[in-house]
């Protein structure tokens, strides 16, 4: 199968890309076993429309550690993570895909404690392929479906209502 080179980015671009979702999510669990979840072995095993999660880069786990995901089965992507901040934050840029959809694509994890648990907050960045950048305008709809999916697996694994 063909790979995709994607662009890098700094992180600035967690808070100027052209198409940029939160979410933000209190799990009533402790923040060490959110972190786990995101950042152990089998990361986020428990979505539904991703699979094949693993670290193509021996541990410890930090910035320039690689990974590589599927999503819906058939677009594979492969992630370097730019920001690792242990127990509380990461976040990783897509390098390689093997769709030619997004120019740029990333993804921020932050995990901060409450008083009853763990505030998730998930953060999406992307920018499509200059051919489906109007496209996408029109009709961010399935993709905004697809990580409203990926929020609810998240919340009912970790119990929130």
């Amino acid at each position: 199968m063909p790979w995709f080179t994607l662009e890098r980015f700094d992180l600035s671009f967690f808070d100027t890309a052209p198409h940029r979702h939160s979410y933000t999510m209190d799990l009533p669990v402790s923040p060490e076993a959110v972190w786990e979840g995101l950042a152990g072995p089998a990361p986020l095993s428990w979505c539904r429309g991703l699979s094949n999660g693993r670290y193509t880069s021996p541990p410890p786990h930090g910035v320039g550690a690689t990974r590589e995901v599927t999503a819906i089965q058939l677009l594979h992507l492969r992630e370097e993570f730019v920001r690792w901040e242990e127990g509380r934050r990461h976040s990783f840029l897509v390098t390689e895909a093997t769709l030619p959809i997004f120019r740029r694509f990333g993804e921020d994890y932050e995990v901060v404690p409450t008083p009853t648990g763990a505030r998730f907050t998930w953060t999406f960045a992307f920018e499509p392929e200059p051919l489906l950048r109007r496209p996408a305008a029109l009709t961010d709809a399935p993709g905004v479906r697809f990580m409203k999916k990926l929020i609810a697996d998240t919340k009912r694994h970790f119990g929130a209502a």
